[in-house]
């Protein structure tokens, strides 16, 4: 299983998504062979899409990609184009079913609430609100207990009622005020007119899909792929074998489940999708609208020919349209993990589980499950470059 007569592995990867295909081309490109492993039928781990009426669906939520980083962006460009997409979300606030608001907290979304354009005077009715809702409901702003005298020490009481309470408690399954205040260290107000929510120089969506841009990362004689193969069960056999040959092993899974949870499990949240296959052209005129509101179960509504379809004559080519109802929900083994819980508790076990892995030197722990930290795509690249460096550096 680990190698053949003519394939004989210089590094082992366990996960072929994002992080995994990136140090598997990085190696190919210095001339190691590569195995990779994972359990899934096809590459690209969450970041997988497929395809219907000539645009790509997000099979596990959306992905926007986006970077400041010069490098990040250089070497995503080899292997894909990408288009202009802009995310813009939308939200529906609570106490307001007539409109939607803009994202990120900006001038649109403060003249529509506030009912002023002007930025120095919303400036200073949000800092009015701050101050008198810290003073009334005596919260310290520079020692927040929870995330909610966090929230309201950044934004003030009504933007946090419409925009943040509801769709936080929604999202963490908890109350605001049982939640940590480091949740939401930072929650930026801009005072312009731009609904771009991302500050990044670079973004857009791969023109033909993320799933295609990450097989071109390990299309190469020198990289070997073994899907449906889970690693629990040739885990004894693969360590011992990197020991024995002294190779690395890029490890991408829940670092939890690499130790057989010896120190207990961390705990995650999860997303249920519900998908509807909508036979309107348009459903709802935008990639994703946010529900900050408590009666609205789920969290968001993703539209996923807008990411790809950027122009109106592109919509209307097709009579059909594919949702996504999003619901944040307690996660439980056999479900998959996506946001990791950062707690006291957890971080504790976390500890526990990085010493254990510092354990095996030819053991190297990457990516958002075997970190236990949420990460984007273009950190995730940025972390699988250097930490590629490093391993050539070290066993050349």
């Amino acid at each position: 299983m680990i190698k053949t007569k003519r394939f004989k592995p210089d590094i082992i990867i366990i996960g072929a998504g994002i992080s995994g295909c990136t140090v598997a081309n990085i190696m190919a490109e210095n001339n190691k062979n590569v195995l990779i492993l994972d359990k899934r039928d096809r590459i690209g781990g969450n970041c997988a899409d497929s395809l219907m009426d000539n645009y790509y669906v997000h099979d596990y939520g959306p992905h926007i990609f986006h970077t400041s980083n010069d490098d990040v962006w250089a070497f995503v460009n080899e292997f894909t184009s990408f288009n202009n997409f802009v995310n813009s979300p939308l939200v529906k606030a609570e106490g307001n079913d007539k409109e939607l608001f803009n994202l990120p907290f900006n001038m649109n979304l403060f003249s529509k609430f506030f009912g002023e354009y002007n930025p120095s005077k919303i400036k200073r009715i949000i800092e009015e609100d701050i101050e008198g809702s810290c003073k009334k409901y005596n919260i310290d702003k520079e020692n927040p207990k929870n995330l909610e005298e966090q929230a309201i020490s950044l934004v003030g009481k009504k933007i946090y009622n419409a925009f943040i309470k509801s769709y936080t408690e929604k999202q963490w399954g908890k109350s605001c005020k049982e939640l940590d205040a480091s949740i939401i260290k930072r929650l930026p107000l801009r005072f312009t007119f731009n609904n771009n929510y991302f500050n990044d120089y670079y973004q857009g969506i791969p023109e033909n899909g993320y799933s295609e841009m990450l097989n071109k990362m390990i299309d190469d004689k020198k990289i070997q792929v073994r899907l449906n193969i889970d690693f629990n069960y040739c885990k004894e056999a693969i360590l011992k074998y990197v020991k024995l040959k002294n190779i690395p092993l890029v490890y991408t899974g829940p670092i939890d489940e690499l130790f057989d949870y010896k120190f207990g499990k961390l705990e995650w949240r999860t997303v249920k999708f519900e998908h509807e296959l909508v036979h309107v052209p348009n459903y709802q005129g935008n990639a994703v609208i946010n529900y900050a509101t408590k009666d609205d179960t789920h969290t968001r509504i993703i539209e996923h020919k807008h990411f790809t379809c950027i122009f109106d004559q592109d919509i209307y080519q097709s009579n059909r349209t594919l949702i996504s109802k999003e619901y944040s929900i307690e996660w439980k083994p056999g479900m998959e993990p996506y946001y990791p819980i950062n707690n006291e508790s957890n971080f504790e076990i976390l500890q526990k589980y990085q010493e254990e892995a510092n354990k095996n030197e030819n053991l190297y722990l990457l990516g958002r499950l075997a970190e236990y930290r949420y990460k984007d795509m273009a950190p995730s690249i940025d972390d699988a470059i250097k930490l590629s460096w490093e391993i050539i550096n070290y066993f050349s």
